[in-house]
C-alpha cells in the first residue's frame, strides 16, 4: 500500500495545486467559465490537495488501519470521479483534452486501491 499512497499523494497534490493554479476550463472547457465554475474547481482542488496529504501522511504506516481506512476511501473517491467524468463527457457533451485521460486515470488507480485492500487482506 505505500507505493500506492504515494503515487496517490502525488497524483492528487499536483491535480490540487493544477486547479488552484490554472483555469478550469483546461480540464472541463468554456462551461465552467463563471464565477461559480470558479468556486467549484478551487474548492475540488483544495479537496484534492487535502487527499494528496493524507495519503503521504499514511504512506509511512501503510499496514494500519487508519491507512486502510485511507485506501477505502480513495475507492469511492475514484469510483465516483470516473462516474462523474464519464457522465460529463457523455450524457452531458463535455469535452476537452483532459476528461478522458483523467478518467481513465482514476480507473486505474481505482484498480490498483481495490488490488491493494484485497491483498491486505490476505
Amino acid at each position: 500500500m505505500k507505493k500506492l499512497l504515494t503515487a496517490t499523494a502525488v497524483i492528487e497534490a499536483g491535480a490540487g495545486l493544477a486547479l488552484l493554479a490554472l483555469p478550469a476550463t483546461l480540464l472541463f472547457g468554456p462551461s465552467l467559465d463563471s464565477p461559480a465554475g470558479w468556486a467549484v474547481v478551487h474548492v475540488a482542488g483544495a479537496a484534492l490537495l487535502a487527499i494528496g496529504v493524507a495519503c503521504w501522511l499514511a504512506r509511512g504506516d501503510a499496514q494500519s488501519r487508519a491507512a486502510r481506512g485511507v485506501v477505502v476511501g480513495l475507492v469511492i473517491y475514484n469510483a465516483g470521479t470516473v462516474a462523474a467524468l464519464v457522465y460529463a463527457a457523455m450524457a452531458m457533451g463535455l469535452s476537452s483534452s483532459g476528461i478522458w485521460p483523467a478518467a481513465l486515470i482514476h480507473a486505474v488507480m481505482l484498480a490498483w486501491c481495490v488490488a491493494s485492500l484485497l491483498r491486505s487482506r490476505a
